[in-house]
């Protein structure tokens, strides 16, 4: 097929697929379920073998992934690693097909996400910011919470590709809004991790039965989804990472410097996010995100070692 032929009138069937990582490579295996040809590029070889296994198929560059697709999914770390692979030399830009469909599910800055925008009009190629919500379980379950940027026409063409991936799929506004929906998705939870541990240290420092406090706090309106999902990983302090503070960390400095830009004033987001980076500065940064116990503890005279 002619690499410059317009694709934007053709049914999305084939899908490149850039980042297998903890969100990535479950989330490109449900695609392959779904019933796409999946390409996979990975740095890591491993990620694009279990792609493989899962009966997508491997890539050794971006450009071998996504010269012939319909569609390119980028789940990347941060506004570095995206703009590099999709401006970059060798990147997204310079061999997709004129009509491809690019839509970035990585959480970056909203700015990144309109240059993006502006940068695909020029090749013709249509681009979408659709970042994501659930964490490795919604990505393994194909149950995220997706919000998208972008046209309209191009939101409703990837809608079945993105019922694939997830539960609760809307069209937010255009280029930037997914991205800047996200940073206050990324703002609230923070906070609530952070409530919710300095209420597991209260509750402990008071002598409570802690188990049976989390339980009953479930129930009223204290109860949340972040209560549900980080109980037991307070309860076990089991910080296997399903998103790390690391990467909490990045997300929190899009949320101050995006408030600064729009003169918005966050007091607890810009506490939390001096809450992460201590987290950070005390070797916790590649644990997960419930792990802001640990900094609690510290502050409160409970440091473990565990």
């Amino acid at each position: 097929m002619d690499r410059n032929a317009d694709t934007s009138h053709e049914e999305l069937r084939s899908v490149a697929f850039i980042g297998l990582g903890i969100m990535g490579g479950p989330m490109a295996s449900n695609l392959v379920r779904a019933g796409y040809r999946v390409t996979g590029y990975n740095r890591s070889r491993a990620a694009v073998d279990r792609l493989v296994e899962a009966g997508g198929h491997a890539a050794s560059s971006v450009a071998e992934a996504v010269v012939d697709a319909d569609a390119v999914i980028t789940m990347l770390p941060a506004d570095a690693e995206v703009t590099e692979v999709v401006l970059g030399e060798g990147g997204v830009l310079e061999h997709v097909r004129a009509g491809t469909l690019l839509i970035d599910m990585s959480t970056i800055s909203p700015r990144t996400a309109t240059a993006l925008g502006e940068a695909g009009r020029e090749y013709g190629v249509r681009v979408l910011d659709a970042p994501v919500s659930g964490g490795q379980a919604g990505a393994v379950e194909a149950a995220l919470s997706i919000m998208v940027g972008g046209d309209d026409a191009d939101f409703k063409k990837a809608a079945p590709l993105f019922r694939a991936l997830g539960t609760t799929v809307v069209h937010v506004g255009p280029h930037g809004a997914g991205q800047t929906v996200k940073a206050a998705n990324q703002l609230v939870v923070a906070v609530n991790i952070q409530a919710l541990a300095e209420a597991v240290v209260f509750l402990e420092k008071a002598g409570a039965d802690l188990p049976a406090a989390l339980t009953v706090l479930g129930g009223g309106l204290a109860g949340s989804t972040v209560l549900n999902r980080k109980k037991e990983t307070m309860l076990n302090r089991d910080f296997t990472p399903g998103f790390r503070i690391d990467l909490h960390h990045k997300d929190l400095g899009i949320v101050t410097d995006t408030a600064r830009d729009i003169g918005a004033v966050l007091p607890a987001g810009s506490l939390v996010a001096q809450l992460l980076s201590s987290c950070r500065a005390n070797g916790d940064g590649g644990l997960d995100h419930s792990a802001l116990l640990r900094g609690v503890e510290r502050l409160s005279g409970l440091a473990r070692t565990d």
